[in-house]
């Protein structure tokens, strides 16, 4: 079976967290597809490159969920989410995933 890269399992948790947190309107059922995502994730990262690398992309997990937030008050909740998510996925892919 294909391996699904850690940077579409990070895109994933924080689109598919947000979504499943406004349409069931439960945030913590939100915040537990975003932590199985991240968890996942960051097990792929330190296999990938070691404590160094999933420390820092799992900070930049965290960052993008927190920062999506005010980021939502200026430009609305779904694109400040998808930013946050494309600058996830970029950087994991070109710190993990690449090569």
């Amino acid at each position: 079976m294909a391996r699904v890269p850690s940077s579409v399992v990070a895109a994933a948790g924080l689109v598919g967290g947000y979504a499943v947190a406004r349409w069931t309107k439960k945030r913590p059922l939100g915040g537990v597809v975003l932590g199985a995502a991240g968890i996942a994730a960051g097990r792929e990262w330190h296999k990938l490159g070691g404590v160094p690398v999933a420390a820092g992309l799992g900070a930049l997990y965290l960052a993008g969920f927190a920062g999506s937030h005010p980021l939502a008050k200026k430009v609305g909740a779904w694109p400040a989410v998808f930013g946050a998510a494309g600058v996830v996925a970029a950087t994991t892919w070109a710190v993990a995933d690449r090569g």
